[in-house]
């Protein structure tokens, strides 16, 4: 089975850079622990024991040469060399292995004993921190050497290792401190970008910090979405002037129809004209869409059971049920009009009606399900085009303007979500509306 290495790397840019950090430091220690231990400890080690063993065989000479003086070169062995020796009579080192490969101390004592000394030993070197014995067998008795462990143990070791790992400890906050100082701006733009897709408006530009390369990405972006604002802006403008310039005329003709009486053609031609408002109504409603509204933080069980309740005032046979208590950033009276667009469209074709929202994994989803026909899967993505019909029927009343799932969809990306047509479980068509939380 094949392991891809990315799957084991640290899926946050903060991570990932001070993986890149640490791993030439770790590997920069063991490099340097195995030069230490392989060159340093071993020399440092074998002088040490070389020493020892040194002066046990000078001793040991001094001893055959002058074996009266034995308490004296004793006398002298403890304050010259620090080594407390014991003769003992009589004695003989039992036959079984020696001990010499406990350790490294015990290998290498071993060694420079069997060179300089050439008589049988035994060596204890359990506790060579506070003091190494060494037995030596002689032809009259045992002669105890007992070695303090400043003499077989160099505390450079410790040192070498607590300054190593002291300095890499340092390093390693600062590498911290610096990529944290690095990666904050790369966040805040990322969290700005995020909801500014969402449709949330920024108080104020991001703030422009950090690397060269983010602060290029963040002029980019501030430049970017004031370009956005300000598009939208003209297009509000834009259609609030062509509004007062289509309603003027028409509150005229309606005006001049009033002034004419009743009769059967001027009936038509009222109904001509309240048609058309509502045409032109739903064209702006379409063109202008819900940029200008701010996002709130909104109960979304609240707004969704009130409008199920409006809907069953109006006599609507519709079944609302809200998955405990959601909060989140929408625009509430835009996301009123996406729910009630979908809602207006199963009325139109259905008898009973399911509205559904809740968690979803990372998301909150609104479903409405209806009973109705509805929608072969070939055709709903043709639904969603602006003032396309597929009930071809001119009649408003049961075509309508062909703007409904239009005006839903771009509401439900305006909000970074997206709406989807769907197969209900109740044999019609379901809209599930899908945003990001």
């Amino acid at each position: 089975m094949r392991l891809q290495l990315k799957s084991f790397l640290p899926r946050t840019l903060y991570g990932r850079s001070l993986l890149i950090i640490i791993s030439p430091l770790i590997l920069l220690q063991i490099v340097s622990t195995w030069i230490f231990y392989d060159r340093h400890w071993d020399t440092i080690t074998w002088r040490l024991v070389s020493s020892i063993s040194g002066d046990v065989a000078m001793v040991l000479d001094r001893m055959r040469d002058d074996p009266d003086e034995i308490d004296a070169l004793f006398q002298s062995a403890r304050a010259t060399m620090d080594l407390e020796m014991i003769l003992k009579p009589g004695e003989i080192l039992p036959n079984e292995p020696s001990g010499a490969e406990e350790n490294l101390i015990s290998r290498l004592l071993g060694h420079a004993m069997d060179e300089r000394v050439k008589r049988p030993f035994r060596i204890d070197s359990r506790s060579f921190r506070e003091e190494v014995v060494i037995d030596v067998q002689l032809a009259d008795g045992v002669l105890r050497v007992i070695v303090p462990g400043s003499r077989v143990f160099s505390s450079s070791t410790y040192i070498f290792i607590m300054w190593m790992v002291g300095t890499s400890l340092v390093l390693f906050a600062v590498a911290s401190v610096f990529m944290r100082n690095q990666v904050r701006p790369i966040r805040r733009l990322a969290n700005a970008v995020d909801s500014f897709g969402k449709g949330r408006e920024p108080d104020s530009d991001v703030k422009t910090e950090g690397a060269q390369e983010v602060r290029q990405a963040t002029q980019a972006f501030n430049l970017m979405s004031e370009r956005i604002r300000r598009q939208v802006r003209q297009r509000t403008d834009m259609l609030s002037g062509v509004s007062h310039d289509l309603r003027t005329p028409l509150t005229r003709m309606k005006l001049q129809l009033a002034m004419l009486g009743q009769g059967p053609e001027i009936g038509e031609l009222k109904e001509n004209v309240s048609e058309m408002e509502k045409m032109i109504d739903g064209y702006l409603t379409f063109a202008r869409g819900e940029g200008g509204e701010p996002s709130e933080e909104t109960d979304l069980t609240e707004l969704v059971s009130d409008i199920g309740e409006q809907w069953k005032k109006a006599g609507t046979a519709i079944d609302i049920h809200v998955e405990g208590r959601i909060v989140t950033w929408v625009k509430p009276e835009a996301f009123k009009r996406c729910v009630n667009n979908l809602i207006a469209n199963a009325k139109r074709y259905a008898g009973n009606i399911w509205v559904r929202t809740g968690r979803r994994g990372d998301a909150i989803e609104v479903t409405i399900d209806d009973d109705g026909p509805g929608i072969p899967e070939e055709d709903r993505e043709e639904a969603f085009r602006p003032f396309v019909r597929l009930d071809r029927s001119r009649n408003p009343e049961t075509g309508g303007t062909g703007l409904g799932l239009s005006i839903a969809r771009d509401i439900a990306r305006v909000h970074g979500g997206e709406l989807f047509l769907e197969e209900s479980p109740h044999g019609g068509l379901r809209a599930r509306i899908r945003l990001p939380v």
